[in-house]
């Protein structure tokens, strides 16, 4: 059996040819390489983040008091949830503030 054609056209090779470019070419895009950087949780084997470590929960937060995204901590998904309701804890007990002093 033939398939009918359908009204939707493939993306040629010419007209894409500007848009397949790598990452390099990009406009303002720094030489950063290609390894993502491991999880400082996991490097130091905690198996726990504890509420408590003050110093590695004021990393996780903003100026404004958010909970930064675990792009920009570097921390796995297992211990980015535990980092969240560590701070999210904290919080609670007046270990850490809601949002930022002005």
């Amino acid at each position: 059996m033939a398939r009918k054609s359908s009204s939707r056209q493939q993306p040629s090779s010419s007209s894409s040819s500007s848009g397949s470019r790598g990452r390099r070419d990009r406009k303002g895009a720094s030489d950063k390489g290609g390894r993502r950087k491991s999880c400082p949780y996991c490097r130091d084997k905690v198996d726990v983040v504890d509420y408590k470590d003050l110093a590695s929960l004021r990393r996780a937060i903003s100026d404004k008091g958010k909970i930064r995204s675990s792009r920009v901590t570097g921390a796995c998904r297992r211990h980015q949830s535990q980092l969240a309701i560590a701070v999210k804890r904290a919080r609670e007990l007046g270990l850490l503030p809601y949002v930022a002093d002005r």
